[in-house]
């Protein structure tokens, strides 16, 4: 599975004003930018909104919404919401379905004593819904009685899902057009996940990479090194694929942080477009050689820190 250029674009971080997204949709619009993935996390901004004020304020941009949960809304109700984003601009929405936080689903009282049933049912469902069927389910999470939608879309987009694991891999595999990969999207998890989906012909991969773009590698290295750290206690499943990680882990026991900072450059390069610009464009190809399809460059949750991030967003889209 490889391909030669994948569509480029940003990511809007959950902890951005809602009343950006408009003008940042605009400048990815006109600076050459392909895509702008909108962040739907609890309890922040709602990311079908986001989707639609930055369809109706752009002309070519496409727009991702990575992800809704599952069972956050009806499936009913998530497909009424992606054929009328895919309505607003046709060709142009990318719509994600994930499991979830189950903590958050818990704090809404919709949390599924199967996440996976549930997120199966509904993809299920949303997908039949989008292709304009009648549909009637009686499941265990989704039950529909002669449900259709008034206006489906002429070509439904891929349902996406944003999941972890090689058992949900598995089930994107089955019932879904590509997966979401939230980051650190590494090539090596890419591979890892495609085959763990099972390579099935047309399937979709996008990934959110975090982006941090410096004039020396050490700044960006000093600057990333605390997230890495958190993604290493979270036992994030990205980075067990990489052929380096218990050498990673090992460094990191012994020396923290600063270990981090001082690991070897083709380590920082495996794990994110972290560097300068042209490390951050080395990451990018190998994504593409992957075989992703969608990249979403993730800037600093912090706005002071990561809007600037965007003239490095359309300097890596114009290459």
């Amino acid at each position: 599975m490889t391909q030669t250029s994948a569509a480029l674009g940003m990511c809007f971080p959950r902890t951005f004003p809602a009343a950006l997204v408009a003008d940042v949709a605009r400048r990815l619009d006109a600076g050459g930018a392909d895509e702008l993935w909108l962040i739907e996390d609890c309890f922040y901004t709602a990311g079908p909104s986001l989707v639609a004020t930055a369809l109706a304020s752009t002309e070519r941009l496409t727009c991702g919404l990575g992800i809704v949960p599952a069972v956050a809304r009806t499936a009913a109700v998530t497909a009424m919401e992606f054929a009328t984003l895919d309505a607003l601009a046709p060709g142009r929405f990318l719509p994600g379905i994930g499991h979830g936080v189950q903590e958050w689903m818990g704090q809404m009282g919709v949390r599924p004593k199967s996440p996976m049933t549930a997120l199966e049912e509904v993809t299920t469902a949303v997908t039949r819904l989008l292709a304009g069927e009648k549909v009637t389910m009686e499941g265990q999470y989704v039950v529909l009685k002669d449900v259709q939608l008034d206006a489906p879309p002429t070509t439904p987009p891929p349902i996406l899902l944003g999941v972890r694991g090689p058992k949900s891999m598995a089930l994107a595999g089955r019932v879904a057009g590509g997966v979401v990969l939230a980051e650190p999207a590494t090539p090596s998890y890419v591979r890892a996940a495609v085959e763990q989906a099972g390579s099935p012909d047309g399937f979709v991969v996008a990934v959110f990479s975090a982006l941090c773009v410096r004039a020396d590698r050490k700044s960006a290295y000093e600057w990333s090194a605390p997230w890495l750290e958190w993604q290493i206690g979270d036992k994030n499943p990205a980075l067990a694929t990489m052929p380096f990680y218990d050498d990673l882990i090992k460094l990191h026991a012994e020396k923290g942080v600063e270990g981090l900072v001082g690991m070897p450059q083709d380590w920082w390069a495996e794990i994110g477009p972290i560097g300068t610009l042209d490390d951050a464009a080395a990451h990018i190809e190998a994504l593409e050689a992957a075989g992703v399809h969608h990249i979403g460059l993730f800037p600093d949750p912090e706005v002071e820190h990561g809007l600037p991030q965007l003239d490095y967003v359309l300097e890596l889209a114009n290459r």
